[in-house]
């Protein structure tokens, strides 16, 4: 039913009536009986499983946008508790191993010439602090 202002209705409305009853114990003023049916054709089926969990991961261009964000936020999530251990003097691999694999994650998904420089920008200095790390391991 489309409602098309604050009092009106749409013309179909008018369409869905009294529905035959099965039983006979209730009519709708004199309504005449339905006349039976005949058997229905058979419903093709619309598409495969696989085809319509394809359709469901393609999503809308704000899906994608969505995940994206989503994707991002881990990032700078990551980034941010690296900069606290590095003000903090605790660094630990994990979190620059964590960092460089969300970065992995986002550049999948990215076709942006800014956005890929400056990923690899992140994933150069992650790798820096990575190797400083292991190199002060062995020396201690």
């Amino acid at each position: 039913m489309k409602v098309s202002g604050p009092s009106s209705l749409a013309p179909n409305a008018a369409s869905k009536s009294a529905r035959p009853t099965s039983g006979g114990a209730f009519s709708l003023g004199g309504a005449a009986p339905a006349a039976p049916t005949g058997p229905t054709a058979s419903v093709a089926p619309v598409a495969s499983l696989a085809a319509l969990m394809a359709l469901q991961e393609v999503g809308g261009p704000l899906e994608r946008r969505k995940r994206a964000m989503n994707r991002a936020g881990r990032i700078l999530d990551v980034l941010d508790e690296v900069k606290v251990a590095l003000i903090g003097g605790d660094l630990t691999p994990s979190t620059l191993e964590r960092l460089t694999r969300a970065i992995r994650e986002q550049r999948e998904a990215t076709e942006d010439p800014g956005l890929e420089s400056l990923l690899d920008e992140i994933e150069t200095r992650a790798a820096v602090e990575l190797a400083k790390l292991e190199r002060s391991a062995v020396a201690a």
